[in-house]
């Protein structure tokens, strides 16, 4: 789906990608990342928000936590880093980062709630009492109060498929006074997710009822907070800059980028906006079955977000033959394992093992056994590998060739 995208629009970071790889610095099964690209796209959104008066905070989930990467959304103006999970915690904090948020898309698990106060996190979401308690018994044993998001919803709002829970709306005021009363937290503010989703009809970002549950919340925590000027509302889900000023006209006061910094939000696949596209996969032919060449998987989990659609790849053994025929892919299966994929060429065309082949599409690396590999200088053609990680963020001592 963003394969056309990154040929038009970011093709010196396409040319780099299989040169690189030809040279045998980046493996096979990577996610390779356009680091000038993901530090120019932070400081643009960086920018536009602060003149909203919102807080970033970015997500690497999709991006796999790489180190390198985490110093170029850092270096763009984030204000600090939010964590879908403490494996996602532990590299932003070994990192020497800020990690702004903790807790909203997976919960904190009870036996890992004293290693995350460690982390101090500036915000923590909890979604019921006993998430609360734990927070706060944690945060007390470490001698700090920690700041606590509440995430809510009201009938009508809408989930991901098995992305559903927080407090009730009319539950919300018991929930304020509950924390009131615990020593190791404070109620900071509230949160939902998703603020926005992606509308295929009208190719476009509509805000969800989620953000009517949170003004609200907000209502009735002004009532309750006794310093409204201080309450926070987190509200993260498909942000880019184009959709900043929507946000902050809901009542947003934070935003949680993490596709947007890469380029590839569903906008982004149907709009030319400000972000440049800034992530690919790269495999290469593993080799060829009567003459079908299969390449490698490990990461070929692709985004759901647009439904089926026929992916295509481009093979080159040269940057130059980017500007070759995409071609079509046949995916394994979501219940298989991504030993390989099979590529369908057309006509005559013929291929060898060790081809590089690129792809296009929305990545979500943390879920994956992909590499992902970062490179730095495309902006002024002099791209160079500062390295490979896996998932968790770990450096891969990855061999390059004599």
């Amino acid at each position: 789906m963003f394969l056309r995208t990154l040929l038009q629009r970011n093709p010196g970071f396409v040319r780099a990608a299989v040169d690189l790889h030809q040279a045998g610095v980046i493996p096979a099964n990577s996610y390779v990342l356009d680091l000038d690209a993901i530090e120019a796209n932070t400081a643009g959104l960086c920018s536009h928000a602060r003149d909203l008066d919102l807080t970033v905070y970015a997500m690497t989930k999709q991006i796999g936590r790489a180190p390198a990467a985490l110093d170029a959304i850092a270096a763009g103006g984030a204000d600090g880093f939010v964590a879908v999970d403490m494996a996602c915690a532990r590299p932003i904090v070994r990192r020497g980062h800020s990690l702004g948020h903790l807790g909203h898309l997976v919960q904190v698990p009870r036996g890992e709630a004293p290693e995350a106060a460690g982390l101090a996190p500036d915000y923590w979401t909890v979604f019921s009492r006993n998430k609360a308690d734990e927070a706060a018994a944690a945060a007390r044993s470490r001698g700090r109060s920690q700041p606590l998001l509440v995430r809510v919803f009201d009938d009508g709002d809408e989930f991901y498929a098995g992305h559903e829970g927080g407090i009730p709306l009319s539950d919300l005021p018991a929930m304020i006074d509950h924390i009131a009363s615990l020593d190791g937290a404070t109620f900071a503010g509230l949160t939902t997710f998703p603020a926005l989703l992606y509308d295929g009809s009208s190719q476009s970002a509509r805000i969800t009822p989620n953000m009517s549950t949170l003004a609200r919340a907000a209502a009735v925590a002004h009532r309750r907070h006794g310093a409204p000027s201080q309450l926070q509302l987190n509200a993260p889900g498909t942000t880019s800059t184009e959709v900043l000023r929507l946000l902050a006209e809901a009542g947003a006061t934070q935003v949680e980028p993490g596709h947007g910094l890469s380029g590839t939000t569903p906008l982004h696949a149907v709009r030319e906006l400000p972000e440049l596209p800034a992530v690919l996969y790269l495999s290469e032919i593993a080799h060829l079955h009567h003459g079908v060449p299969l390449c490698f998987g490990g990461g070929l989990y692709i985004d759901p977000v647009f439904g089926d659609y026929q992916v295509r790849a481009v093979v080159a053994d040269d940057p130059s033959e980017i500007a070759t025929p995409p071609v079509p892919v046949e995916m394994p299966s979501p219940a298989a394992i991504d030993y390989y994929a099979k590529l369908v060429p057309a006509g005559e065309r013929t291929f060898k093992e060790g081809s590089t082949v690129i792809f296009g599409f929305r990545v979500q690396a943390f879920v994956t056994r992909a590499f992902v590999a970062c490179v730095a200088g495309v902006a002024h053609r002099r791209p160079r590998v500062v390295g490979v990680w896996n998932g968790f963020g770990d450096p891969v001592q990855f061999e390059e060739p004599a």
